[in-house]
């Protein structure tokens, strides 16, 4: 406690100085609650509306605070596995997406975001290639079985949606032949 019951925070620089607190000082709970948001969204400016820090004093903070500096790496590293784990699951599983059509009815289908796997691949080849050689062969051989279980049935997909569009252009009249039209 400072003066008259007033909390007192240090200001840091080149003459350090005592202040009354405001609505906008550093605090522990601020603290916790700005990292907790950095967690979940690998987002700066959010975290800092979140605990009500400004975003030139969380920055100022973490220039000239070590510990803060490191959890702050370690929440954008938590964040960066969560969002890569979403991702891996998107690439794998597909979102599922609703089409909904002219006469008002809905058909779901899957999609595989395949620019995501590609990004995936090309970030953790290196990783991949080392494991490799450390798992059994029956392993190698149940995922590769997986795997082409898995583009059999991307390339049925595929296929069943290139015949719909075919099928229409193999319904149309040829080029140039107006007898048939009427």
């Amino acid at each position: 406690m400072g003066v008259a019951g007033k909390k007192l925070v240090m200001v840091p620089g080149r003459k350090p100085q005592l202040r009354k607190r405001s609505a906008r000082s550093w605090s522990k709970a601020k603290e916790a609650e700005f990292l907790r948001v950095l967690g979940e969204t690998c987002n700066v400016s959010q975290a800092c509306r979140g605990s009500g820090i400004p975003m030139t004093v969380a920055y100022r903070r973490r220039k000239a605070d070590a510990r803060f500096r490191a959890a702050w790496n370690e929440r954008i590293a938590i964040g960066y596995q969560r969002l890569e784990a979403v991702l891996l699951d998107r690439a794998f599983n597909g979102t599922e997406r609703v089409i909904t059509k002219r006469d008002g009815s809905e058909e779901r289908m899957r999609e595989y975001p395949n620019q995501i796997a590609l990004h995936l691949l090309k970030m953790h080849r290196e990783s991949a290639i080392e494991d490799d050689s450390d798992m059994p062969a029956d392993e190698v051989a149940e995922i590769r079985e997986r795997l082409v279980r898995k583009l059999q049935r991307l390339k049925k997909r595929d296929e069943a949606q290139d015949a719909g569009p075919q099928q229409l252009r193999d319904d149309a009249p040829p080029d140039g032949g107006a007898e048939e039209c009427g």
